[in-house]
């Protein structure tokens, strides 16, 4: 993928899939690294899946037989020098704290870093597409930036009768995250 924020959208789409209904996204910089880790309170994976889940070929979809966003975010990761890991919990084993977390870092001044990209756009659409029973928790912290979204909040304000994904609400979310990235 050719920017990060794609990655995380894929990975955190997977989280809705897996039944999630609260997702949180953190993105921590300093000045050459970039941290990502994305949990969530799904089904989790079998132990055989999590060691298998960094295999192109390992999937969990039945309309193809292969899956690359797992594979291509850790490779991302590793060639900057960075890390990788995924734990998961399934609900069959722990059924009381099941779910995935998964964590990277990258090296931002290394040769091959994968710029981060438009992580406004993933977030929009990862809030349009995951549903009313579904919340998000998006954090983005650096030395100049301390950006926070939390769907909860949103819900509250809008007293649960207009959805996050009414065209409206997703603009203003645009301009909230817009605004706080400084970007005009």
């Amino acid at each position: 993928m050719k920017e990060l924020s794609l990655n995380i959208l894929d990975i955190a789409m997977n989280s809705v899939t897996a039944g999630s209904t609260l997702i949180n996204i953190d993105l921590t910089e300093s000045h050459d690294i970039l941290e990502i880790r994305i949990s969530d309170n799904g089904c989790g994976m079998s132990r055989e899946m999590v060691e298998n889940v960094t295999s192109p070929f390992c999937t969990s979809r039945t309309t193809r037989k292969v899956g690359m966003g797992i594979p291509l975010f850790k490779m991302a990761s590793e060639q900057t020098g960075g890390t990788f890991s995924i734990v998961s919990k399934s609900d069959r084993e722990f059924p009381d704290s099941h779910g995935t977390v998964t964590s990277a870092t990258f090296l931002k001044n290394h040769l091959d870093y994968t710029p981060l990209g438009d992580i406004i756009g993933s977030i929009v659409t990862l809030i349009q597409g995951m549903g009313e029973n579904i919340d998000l928790i998006f954090t983005h912290k650096s030395d100049t930036l301390d950006v926070r979204l939390d769907t909860r909040q949103l819900r509250e304000t809008l007293g649960g009768e207009i959805p996050l994904s009414t065209p409206d609400v997703l603009v203003w979310i645009k301009e909230f995250l817009k605004e706080n990235y400084n970007i005009t």
